[in-house]
């Protein structure tokens, strides 16, 4: 039963990083800009990877950590997405938006454990070039509404990594865990590679 749940929780982790749909982000004339909002973050496998990593790790750091790093990432996206909106300049968002798909994974492979002001400072450093990237990507969607669905979208992947690391921690399964992590950060530098 206990490899049953393994092995169901690395088929439905590997499917959510090897879907990928017809379109790159939807069309916030089309679909309203909360729908538009919601779909960037999902449709994007670095994000995806990042956001369901910083789940994972949060549940690894357990107690307060596991609200409070994932609220410190979506927080810092929301600063991330006003700074493009008021056009300040962030350097090599792309880049680092990879970075951290890269540093999630390594995280979360070596169980990295920290007190839980330094993974909110983590996550949130990395969040803002997400946030920014969100913004600099919105096009004629109303900022309020776009934020609200793709902070919304964010939290549901953070929640589902949550998910994840704590079901499998409550089963002894940090190898898995770490695997995971792993593979995050394998693809995320294959994503760099082939960008």
């Amino acid at each position: 039963m206990k490899y049953k749940m393994i092995a169901r929780g690395f088929a439905g982790f590997a499917l959510t990083l090897i879907a990928s749909p017809a379109m790159a982000h939807l069309d916030p004339a089309a679909h309203g800009a909360v729908a538009a909002g919601f779909t960037h973050p999902v449709f994007g496998a670095d994000h995806v990877l990042a956001m369901v990593a910083v789940g994972i790790w949060a549940a690894m750091l357990g107690g307060r950590a596991a609200w409070a790093v994932p609220a410190a990432f979506v927080t810092a996206m929301a600063l991330g997405f006003v700074l493009s909106l008021v056009g300040l300049p962030l350097p090599v968002v792309e880049p680092l938006i990879l970075a951290s798909v890269i540093v999630m994974g390594v995280l979360v492979a070596l169980a990295v454990r920290v007190p839980m002001a330094a993974g909110m400072a983590i996550v949130a450093l990395l969040a803002l070039f997400h946030g920014y990237a969100h913004g600099t990507e919105m096009g004629g969607a109303e900022a309020i509404a776009y934020l609200a669905g793709f902070a919304s979208a964010t939290a549901l992947l953070h929640s589902a990594g949550l998910a994840l690391g704590l079901g499998l921690a409550r089963l002894s399964q940090m190898t898995a865990l770490r695997g995971m992590g792993g593979l995050v950060a394998v693809l995320g530098a294959w994503l760099a590679v082939a960008g």
